[in-house]
């Protein structure tokens, strides 16, 4: 994984340095609230309802066991002993008091951690698949152009001022697992014509008030021309983006106003304009250089399915029922990705103690080359895990509460922190989780249902990406009352599709009975082992919207 360089270092010392003063000013009452918010904002401290809320960076989703272990001291000596994992893959401290948060990066910096870029109106964490490098059919490492891409966009003269937040999402292999088409720019790794890596590049994704798929502008840029054409994007938005108006700010209102073709028209000219005085390339040396940091570690010649792990099915049930739901196929033989579900029944979404991050940095070093990954549906990934190593593995995982066989299922529940945390809320969503998964909790059933995407918001801003949810659910406020509306159909997959609104929201003690109406109505229509999706797609909205409002 990538090691901060000189430049990273002075970077991130200086900003805690600077930010320390900018608090003990605060502190002090030398400036106001209003003043210090672009300050703490750019160093991604929030202020929610109840406290400060720290947000910390986690590029591409990619942490060392050094780094969890930092993390979990964090939560356990500023916070109330644990941390949550976000959907941009970063990791939110609900509870930090301000006068301890300089002490906290000071931490952060110890390991090549900081919270530069994950709030304002900024370039935020670049994130990526968190199967990166070990995926049997990837094109290539994306986290190595995340890596360049987070360079290049950290404090950018050019990207200082933006017209509102943007998010950047990378995979390189078919399968989508980074939901790169509902970002403002989506990159896809392919081969280009000479039969080296190349970019697709889509425009304008997003959620939010007004959700979109992305536009394919685009089409295999060459790695020399990667950087530069990015920021030809970056310009045309920097130059048209409307900043006189807060919900028509984004890239995608953009893109949808002047429409993909002008907007890729626009894009190629600035494009050629940067090249008049010579070719603006990203140098040979430098992709070299940070390929170099991610290079494959050293890994064991093994035999796939050892006699151990096959003995190991027949004698536990329970293991057997964990490796086929969170294991998946690794590109080396003898080697497997062992997902860890942070969502087990009745808990919160993405939530991790300070014990269980330790426990997971343990098990990182015993199984995985020292590495976590966070995803962007708040698991954690051990990517490099020796399959005769799996059932060891999972025993010290299912003492620590973190063997849950979930994964893809019901109750693995993408949930933003709704009205319990946020002062932009509208309506609770953890404890609307928590019902729906408690409703689900048979493990049976969970595996007859199948794969089954639920994604709950408190409010239109899409933190819990609703929009992109199998089944949707969006908090709304009635009059002082939480109302949630469900939408079916969604997907942030490679056959990226947004939800359709299914009619009148529910009341709260309504909407665990609607959802258990569109499960049973799905299995009565499925055929032939379909998914939701599968099923849905098929037979459209009618046959769902007859069961829930009959029996609302």
């Amino acid at each position: 994984m990538y090691r901060y360089d000189e430049f990273d270092h002075a970077l991130v010392q200086d900003r805690v340095k600077q930010f320390s003063g900018q608090v003990q000013r605060r502190l002090a009452g030398e400036i106001t609230e209003d003043e210090f918010k672009p300050l703490r904002l750019m160093n991604g401290v929030y202020l929610q309802l109840h406290a400060y809320m720290l947000r910390v960076a986690v590029p591409y989703g990619t942490l060392s066991s050094r780094q969890m272990r930092m993390l979990a001291h964090i939560a356990r000596k500023y916070d109330k002993g644990y941390g949550h994992f976000t959907t941009r893959q970063n990791i939110q401290y609900n509870w930090p008091a301000l006068k301890d948060i300089p002490a906290i990066l000071e931490d952060l910096a110890s390991v090549e951690m900081h919270a530069l870029q994950t709030s304002g109106n900024c370039i935020r964490n670049v994130t990526s698949d968190q199967y990166a490098g070990v995926a049997a059919n990837e094109v290539e490492d994306p986290r190595i152009w995340s890596e360049i891409i987070r360079q290049w966009s950290t404090l950018h003269p050019e990207f200082s001022f933006l017209p509102r937040k943007f998010k950047f999402a990378v995979t390189g292999a078919p399968e989508d697992r980074a939901a790169i088409r509902v970002h403002d720019i989506g990159i896809e790794l392919v081969k280009g014509k000479d039969g080296r890596t190349a970019f697709d590049i889509y425009v304008g994704g997003g959620q939010g008030r007004t959700p979109m798929i992305g536009k394919l502008i685009g089409k295999a840029i060459s790695q020399e021309n990667l950087l530069t054409y990015l920021e030809a994007i970056m310009r045309v938005y920097n130059m048209h983006g409307r900043r006189d108006h807060l919900f028509k700010s984004r890239i995608k209102i953009l893109v949808h106003t002047i429409g993909e073709e002008e907007m890729r028209r626009q894009v190629e000219e600035e494009f050629a304009a940067m090249q008049k005085d010579g070719p603006v390339e990203l140098p040979k040396a430098e992709i070299e250089r940070i390929q170099a940091y991610f290079a494959p570690p050293a890994y064991e010649t093994l035999e796939n399915d050892p006699a151990e792990l096959n003995e190991a099915f027949e004698k536990t049930p329970a293991f057997a029922r964990w490796v086929k739901q969170n294991v998946a196929a690794h590109k080396v033989p003898g080697y497997a990705i062992a997902n860890i579900s942070l969502k087990p029944v009745g808990g919160v979404a993405g939530d991790a103690s300070s014990e269980q991050m330790e426990k997971v940095a343990e098990l990182a070093d015993a199984y995985s080359f020292s590495e976590i990954r966070v995803t962007h549906e708040q698991n954690l990934v051990l990517a490099d895990v020796p399959q005769k190593d799996l059932f060891a593995l999972w025993q010290e995982l299912d003492a620590n509460g973190l063997g849950t066989p979930n994964l893809g299922l019901i109750t693995d529940q993408i949930v933003c922190p709704g009205l319990d945390y946020c002062n932009l809320a509208n309506a609770r969503s953890i404890p609307i989780g928590q019902a729906i998964a408690k409703k689900f909790e048979d493990l049976d059933r969970q595996n007859d249902i199948g794969e089954l995407k639920i994604k709950i918001s408190g409010c239109i801003n899409a933190c819990g990406h609703h929009h992109v949810g199998h089944i949707g659910i969006l908090g709304v406020d009635k009059k002082g009352t939480e109302f949630y509306q469900v939408s079916l159909g969604g997907s942030a997959d490679e056959k990226t599709s947004l939800g359709d609104i299914t009619g009148p929201a529910f009341t709260e003690d309504k909407i665990v009975g609607a959802v258990e109406n569109i499960v049973e109505t799905y299995l009565s229509e499925r055929q032939d082992g379909e998914r939701f999706l599968d099923t849905y797609r098929r037979i459209g909205m009618k046959p769902f919207k007859e069961k829930l409002y009959a029996a609302h």
